[in-house]
């Protein structure tokens, strides 16, 4: 079902692998409109995981969930929310994203973190809240049968930013506000419609996401260019961990050619990376099990415990 999604690029470079399709107008006449913000907050939530926090604050706690009983230690997905980095959208629309991916045979930690509008959300805090949630994961190891050598950061939209910003956190420099001590290393990283260049995305379209990079990073991109170049994927290249980024070509809030720029500039830098589009979709589909980008979605998480396994 997944290749039959998807059409080939056909360009070179595509590293691990790419596939792409744009609707034509003859295609896009028949399909339904994308989903909207309203249709993902009005499904119903599964059962909560076990709530553990992560440090002292009210927001500093996630939830994790477990595959049926096994004797062995299971790979580990760190799901992170989207939402605009706003305090608007919390970690609950992710929740039936995480559920199905238990169903999967993953454990699946998803973190709550600050975020703008959030007391201490923002600059540096958000970042810092994600890093602390990531590294937590060590402790969890303790008491449950997580699989620390496989853990893939998937994020959704400014949560995929937030993925892929994971997976090069151990290269910012030590006096980095956001860096923290001993990052855990990831296996690899699925960015679903993830935002990969804030300075970029920043003056984009007004009205959207775009809107809340500046208050995220305490001013413009020329007033606090540091902080840019240590969050902004883009400007993070290289990195070690393998990507999967997952776009819906109808997607009006993360441009698709966003996340084609991107895995252009990791396969230059030598970084395995894919870029998978799946024509149907939006920006909503990516969170959405059973939606039409459920099996791309599915097949690019399964392709990172893939070949976290033949590293």
């Amino acid at each position: 079902m997944f290749r039959n999604a998807l059409l080939a690029l056909g360009l070179a470079g595509c590293g691990l692998g790419c596939a792409a399709g744009l609707p034509n107008s003859s295609e896009e006449a028949v399909m339904p409109p994308p989903l909207q913000w309203s249709d993902v907050a009005s499904l119903a939530l599964p059962a909560a995981g076990r709530r553990i926090v992560y440090g002292d604050g009210d927001l500093q706690f996630g939830e994790l969930r477990l595959p049926a009983a096994s004797d062995a230690t299971v790979p580990v997905v760190l799901l992170i929310h989207g939402g605009c980095w706003l305090s608007d959208f919390d970690y609950r629309h992710a929740t039936n994203l995480a559920a199905a991916l238990v169903d999967e045979g993953y454990a699946v930690w998803t973190p709550e973190y600050r975020r703008v509008g959030d007391p201490g959300g923002g600059w540096p805090g958000t970042f810092t809240d994600v890093a602390a949630a990531a590294d937590a994961l060590r402790g969890l190891a303790q008491d449950y049968p997580l699989d620390l050598r496989r853990v893939v950061a998937v994020g959704h939209s400014a949560g995929g930013q937030l993925a892929l910003w994971l997976a090069a956190r151990e290269a910012l420099p030590r006096d980095s506000e956001i860096r923290g001590e001993g990052p855990l290393p990831l296996a690899g990283v699925v960015s679903l419609a993830g935002i990969t260049d804030m300075a970029a995305y920043s003056v984009g379209e007004p009205g959207s996401c775009n809107s809340a990079v500046v208050p995220l990073m305490g001013g413009t991109p020329d007033a606090v260019p540091r902080r840019y170049a240590e969050t902004s994927p883009l400007s993070l290249l290289p990195r070690s961990a393998p990507q999967w980024l997952v776009q819906g070509a109808r997607d009006s809030i993360v441009p698709p050619a966003s996340a084609a720029t991107y895995v252009k500039a990791a396969m230059a830098a030598g970084i395995p990376a894919q870029l998978v589009v799946v024509p149907q979709s939006g920006h909503f589909e990516l969170v959405v099990p059973g939606s039409v980008a459920w099996s791309a979605v599915r097949e690019a998480i399964a392709a990172a415990f893939r070949n976290s396994a033949a590293r």
